[in-house]
């Protein structure tokens, strides 16, 4: 991790020839928004005087409280390798402010912050090693994008075979060059998905890591007259895009998770960890599954998990504990799409696990069956229950857990549930084509 001071960033400005920043900030729904300033205007950033108006961004602050601050954090300085090399273009992700110098309490990265701050009162370190996926699209004629492409490759497959080798390797070199450990990269299951792998980190980290991920995959993507999509699910009938999240505590640096002992090289906080998030579960699904088309990711067939249980010994339950151990052993939460806030994702995601082991919260024991082929009453005899099957299915979930609502707090959580109600309501009236295909020559 970087280490820079404000000395630091104003040397590499001159050093490097940069002439614009960009000052970023993600909204509650997990856009990337930005301020760009020119060199001349450095100082003022630096000095957290760079104002924008709150109530132009969605889900922000209201008109009458709408002046905001961005508070730039000088450790995530990077200059984007793609610009020009006279006149580079670097950025700063930033904390969002309210005038009266008090973090902006619905600013997502706050919020991960707090949580891990609680986190660290009790002497963990939260770690998290994500691995997203997203698919390669051509454009059309006026550069739009389109769900259309002409490779039929699968798993682990190359070139010629793989038509997104080449947009997948600038990625990774792109990422390198910005400080990304890219651990590996590789085609998915479906024609024209991809998967590229970065190193874990602690939790803000990650998050930043995320965001800048998919501003590099996109602006790759379109250099090589690609579309790159992060929706959970853009073609019927392949699987969808998911993001799964590895995640593991350390106290003094040491991995918490980890037991040789134990029949699964587990710790009981890594039970008590699980058992706090399938608790909370459907209410973190509205978090993590963010979007209409996040459940049609969430159907059986596909690889995406459907049922809250967790496996030490295959890949069908919501929760699965990866092969290493040792100072490796990780939970990995199958579940999240890469449309999820990374920042209020993890947040929620560390909150759940740590109420679990505040409150010693034991999960059901392992099922280490393929839960697709149980049958009801099998799952029924496990306690097996499902993930919620909508976004609205999951906005009740949400609305029943009064403590995930308070991690994200009253006021982010009210927009959150008013913009989510809206954008299913929106769904529910449109006619689709499958209806007309379906009904129109029946009815």
């Amino acid at each position: 991790m970087n280490n820079y001071t404000r000395e630091d960033i104003l040397r590499m400005v001159e050093e490097e020839d940069v002439g614009f920043i960009r000052l970023q900030f993600t909204d509650i729904f997990g856009t990337m928004k930005n301020i760009a300033i020119t060199t001349s205007q450095l100082d003022k950033a630096l000095n957290n005087e760079i104002m924008f108006d709150g109530s132009s961004i969605e889900g922000f602050a209201r008109v009458e409280e709408s002046d905001m601050y961005l508070y730039p954090n000088l450790n995530t300085f990077e200059i984007f390798p793609w610009r020009p090399q006279q006149g580079k273009v670097a950025r700063l992700i930033c904390d969002v402010y309210k005038p009266d110098g008090t973090p902006y309490e619905s600013d997502p990265r706050y919020i991960l912050k707090k949580v891990m701050a609680e986190a660290k009162e009790m002497g963990y370190e939260f770690n998290v090693g994500p691995e997203l996926e997203f698919f390669l699209f051509h454009t059309d004629d006026d550069g739009l994008p389109t769900t259309l492409s002409h490779e039929s490759a699968g798993y682990f497959d190359l070139g010629p075979l793989d038509l997104g080798e080449n947009a997948r390797r600038d990625m990774v070199l792109t990422l390198e060059d910005m400080g990304f450990e890219i651990e590996s990269s590789h085609h998915e299951a479906a024609p024209a998905q991809h998967e590229i792998d970065f190193r874990y980190d602690e939790a803000l980290t990650t998050a930043d890591n995320i965001m800048t991920f998919k501003l590099v995959v996109k602006t790759i993507a379109k250099r090589h007259g690609l579309h790159a999509t992060f929706m959970p699910k853009p073609k019927f009938g392949i699987n969808g895009s998911g993001m799964h999240l590895n995640m593991s505590i350390s106290r003094d640096g040491i991995n918490v998770f980890q037991d040789a002992k134990d029949e699964y090289g587990l710790s009981k906080e890594a039970y008590c960890f699980i058992g706090g998030i399938m608790k909370h579960m459907k209410a973190l699904t509205f978090i993590t599954n963010p979007s209409i088309n996040s459940y049609k990711r969430l159907i059986p067939g596909y690889e995406a998990p459907v049922y809250i249980a967790w496996s030490a010994k295959n890949r069908t339950p919501l929760i699965r504990i990866p092969g290493s151990r040792g100072e490796y052993t990780r939970v990995e939460l199958r579940n999240p799409d890469p449309s999820a806030n990374p920042y209020l994702a993890l947040a929620v995601c560390l909150a759940a696990g740590l109420d679990g082991i505040k409150q010693g919260l034991m999960p059901p024991k392992a099922v280490n069956r393929n839960v697709y082929e149980m049958t009801d009453e099998e799952r029924k005899i496990f306690g097996i229950e499902k993930l919620p099957g909508s976004l609205r299915e999951a906005a009740i979930e949400f609305q029943k857990d009064t403590f995930i609502q308070e991690i994200l707090g009253e006021d982010l959580s009210r927009k959150y549930i008013e913009a989510k109600t809206s954008e299913y309501y929106e769904y529910r009236i449109q006619i689709t084509d499958w209806e007309l295909e379906k009904y129109l020559h029946l009815l």
